[in-house]
């Protein structure tokens, strides 16, 4: 079901329009659920302090401002930005002056909980600088037209957006490179040799410490897991592209132990190289 509420302009104060979602139960096994999305522009009130049940994503495209979470300090907010307002955290927020332009959407679900760990969103960082905000308001502005258009699938449709406005934010980030963290490139560029985590490292020229903390930032993994995934990604393609045997495709990804190549992948892939292999082929 979908609620609607639009507001003309305020001569010298502000303008919206909202859209609200209630998914059914039979939606929550979606892990990630819509539950509004809207847009705001204009000298807009003071919220807060207040604390919902619910995530928010308010993507800040013009203006400046302020916001506090909790008992924290005050945070400046300059556009482009993006504020996190978390369930049962309290916020209090304002544009400053003219006011602000900003869009935002409210999402919930058993997902959210991977995607902070992923880093996606930190409660310790509820606001975030951007560089640009034209790939999120584009995804929001889908789940306004789906809202407006309506039909048997509004639920399913509009949660599977959100998906993409969160990783529209974190590609925009102020602080990350969009087209990937150069460590990350150059880990996955080598993650074939047979160099330790150290040595990555080394090469990098950081400590083992700053390694982990940047792929963990990133990825949400270790740098150890990061390699093996990498590889075993490798041995995947080719598993399914060529004739290579198991044993040869085990070197070619950093396993001169093509037993142990065997263990790591079945173990982490869910069957064994030769059973993906007789599935995923498609070579005469």
């Amino acid at each position: 079901m979908v609620g609607r509420i639009e507001r003309a302009a305020v001569p010298g104060r502000f303008r919206q329009w909202m859209h609200f979602l209630t998914p059914s139960d039979a939606h929550r096994g979606l892990g990630l659920l819509c539950l509004g999305v809207g847009h705001q522009e204009g000298r807009l009130p003071t919220v807060g302090p207040r604390t919902l049940h619910k995530h928010v994503a308010v993507v800040v495209t013009e203006g400046e401002g302020w916001f506090r979470q909790g008992g924290e300090p005050v945070t400046e907010v300059v556009a482009p930005a993006v504020l996190w307002l978390f369930p049962g955290v309290e916020h209090h927020y304002a544009p400053h002056g003219q006011g602000w332009t900003e869009w935002f959407v409210d999402f919930t679900g058993s997902a959210v909980a991977a995607y902070q760990e992923l880093g996606f969103l930190d409660p310790a960082r509820p606001v975030i600088p951007l560089t640009a905000a034209d790939a999120a308001v584009h995804a929001i502005g889908r789940i306004a037209q789906a809202c407006r258009r309506g039909g048997p699938y509004l639920e399913v449709e509009t949660s599977a957006i959100v998906h993409e406005v969160l990783v529209a934010l974190r590609q925009a980030r102020a602080d990350e490179d969009p087209a990937g963290e150069p460590v990350l490139q150059s880990l996955a560029r080598d993650a074939c040799l047979p160099v330790s985590v150290a040595e990555h490292a080394r090469r990098l020229g950081m400590p083992v410490a700053d390694l982990r903390a940047v792929v963990r930032r990133l990825t949400g993994s270790s740098p150890k897991d990061y390699l093996v995934s990498v590889r075993l990604n490798r041995a995947k393609d080719l598993l399914a592209g060529s004739r290579l045997p198991v044993a040869a495709i085990a070197r070619r990804v950093g396993y001169h132990d093509p037993a142990y190549f065997t263990r790591i992948f079945t173990r982490r892939v869910g069957l064994p190289p030769s059973e993906f292999r007789a599935q995923e082929s498609r070579l005469a």
